[in-house]
This record gives structure tokens, C-alpha cells and sequence, in this order.
């Protein structure tokens, strides 16, 4: 009876012991759950890569505006850092605390580089912007009085860029060779005795009131509210040579042109679909460059 009594002990605890192992093993063999508020790591969308760039208010930072999207879904998020001056954009890019500007033409980069030492590389030209003259206290250009005063930038690429357009359009007449570096000091001819006042760019459009024409780059006559279609007296037209020379350009610090991020950005601002919606919203005050 005995016997009996421990046999049955035995199989009840190995019965038992089983019954435990079994549970156990069950539930180191369960997959673990997700908790009903999180989402599943395979379905969380990846990190965005930051892009920043420097850029003038308009267009350049609306035609940015247009890829943010587009460069999203190539995986990098693009962050826009304004500015209404022509000096800083390259300072923050060549200091590395920017990736790129978006806001000048090369012979303006060039012109930078050499009086600052920095170093700074074009990537991709954008657009072109022809450069205007805009009424003032007069709007006859045809008929300009004597001593009529004309504010232009005084920067020495745009200041050559707007005597080159009075020259074409027969008001003076500048020194030959002059070129990309003349200044008012190179005028040889002056039959109204023209008086050229030179300021810094973003304040040429301020004078409009004060003065009886202005010369303005693209982004500063939009900024002003004029339409280079119907606002500008005369104009560098589309097929020009200034359209090359003066395209507007993406730019780097020297050493970066191979970035990836960069060359994303630059395939979806070169896009068919920011080519025409740069025609469809600057009506010829920006026009796409292939």
C-alpha cells in the first residue's frame, strides 16, 4: 500500500513538473507584441537628411519652396534660410554653417571669391533674370532730360551689368575693354549728363521715388512689384549673351559638389515641372535655364 501511496506521489509531481515546463516553453515560443499605440519599425518612415540652403526672398526661396516635396521623397528634408543682402549667403556657406546659396550669377561669385578669398563653387545654373530699367520720377526713357539721375548696384559685377544696358539702349557710352568691370568712372560719353547713383542692391528699388530711373536685377524688381513684361522701360532680352553669363546659379563651399543631397536638389529644381512653374508665376521676369 505503501508502495502504492509513493507511486502515485511520483506520477502526480512528474505530472505536474510537465505541465510547468510545457507553460513555460509556450510562452518563450510566443511572439513578442506591439503595443496598440506604437508602429511597427518596418512601417515607421525613415529619417530625413537636412539640405539647408541661403537664398533671396524672391524668387529663390519660392522656387525652393516648389521641391520640398520632390526632395522629401528622395529622403531629404530642405530647410530655407532668407536673406535680402548679397553678402551673407556666401559668408554662411563658405563658414560651413549653410550647405548651399541660391541667390547670385557666376561673374558676381567670381567677383566675391577674389575680394574675400572665400570658396565658393557654382553647381547648376537655375534661371536667368533680365536685368531692367524701371520708372522713377520719369517713365520716358526715350525722352530723358538732361541731368536725369539713375540709381544702379553698386557691386561690381550687377554696376557693369546696368551701364552695359544704358549703353545698348544709346544713354552713354563706356570705355572700350571695360566690360564685366566697368564703373561710372569708365563712361566716355554722357549727352545728358546722366548722373548714375550707385547703391547697394537691395536699396536701388527703395529710390525708385527719389530718382529718375532704377536698374534692377530680377529678384528686386519682383520685390518692388514690378513686371519686367510690362514695368521695364528697356531689358536684356532672352537670347542675349546676358543670359548665360548672368544665369542665377546653385552654389556650394569648394569641396562639396559631389554631395548627394546636393545632387538631388539639383535634379528637382532642373525638373520639368519647376521649369513651368517658374513660367507660369514670373511671366518672363524668370526664365528657366535648360
Amino acid at each position: 500500500m505503501k508502495n502504492i501511496k509513493k507511486l502515485f506521489i511520483l506520477v502526480l509531481v512528474v505530472a505536474l513538473s510537465l505541465t510547468i515546463f510545457a507553460g513555460c516553453q509556450k510562452n518563450e515560443e510566443a511572439p513578442a507584441q506591439t503595443p496598440s499605440n506604437e508602429t511597427p519599425a518596418a512601417e515607421k518612415p525613415a529619417e530625413l537628411t537636412k539640405i539647408t540652403v541661403a537664398a533671396s526672398p524672391v524668387p529663390h526661396a519660392e522656387i525652393l519652396e516648389q521641391v520640398k516635396t520632390d526632395l522629401a521623397e528622395k529622403g531629404y528634408e530642405l530647410e530655407i534660410v532668407e536673406f535680402s543682402d548679397y553678402v551673407q549667403p556666401n559668408l554662411v556657406v563658405d563658414a560651413g554653417d549653410i550647405d548651399a546659396n541660391f541667390f547670385q550669377h557666376k561673374p558676381y561669385l567670381d567677383d566675391f571669391n577674389a575680394e574675400n578669398g572665400t570658396k565658393i563653387v557654382s553647381v547648376a545654373a537655375v534661371h536667368y533674370e533680365p536685368l531692367g530699367i524701371y520708372p522713377g520720377k520719369s517713365d520716358d526713357l526715350a525722352n530723358i532730360s538732361d541731368g536725369a539721375s539713375i540709381a544702379v548696384s553698386n557691386d561690381t559685377t550687377n554696376e557693369a551689368r546696368a551701364l552695359l544696358l544704358l549703353e545698348a539702349n544709346g544713354l552713354i557710352k563706356i570705355k572700350e575693354g571695360a566690360g564685366l568691370s566697368a564703373t561710372k568712372n569708365d563712361i566716355v560719353e554722357n549727352p545728358h549728363n546722366i548722373e548714375i547713383v550707385e547703391l547697394e542692391a537691395a536699396q536701388v528699388s527703395r529710390v525708385a521715388g527719389e530718382t529718375d530711373f532704377v536698374v534692377l536685377n530680377g529678384n528686386y524688381a519682383l520685390d518692388a512689384g514690378f513686371k519686367v513684361g510690362t514695368d521695364a522701360l528697356a531689358k536684356e532680352e532672352q537670347d542675349s549673351e546676358a543670359a548665360q553669363v548672368y544665369a542665377n546659379i546653385l552654389c556650394v563651399k569648394e569641396g562639396n559638389e559631389e554631395n548627394e543631397g546636393i545632387k538631388a536638389l539639383i535634379e528637382v529644381l532642373k525638373s520639368d515641372r519647376i521649369k513651368q512653374f517658374i513660367a507660369d508665376t514670373y511671366e518672363g521676369a524668370v526664365i528657366a535655364i535648360d
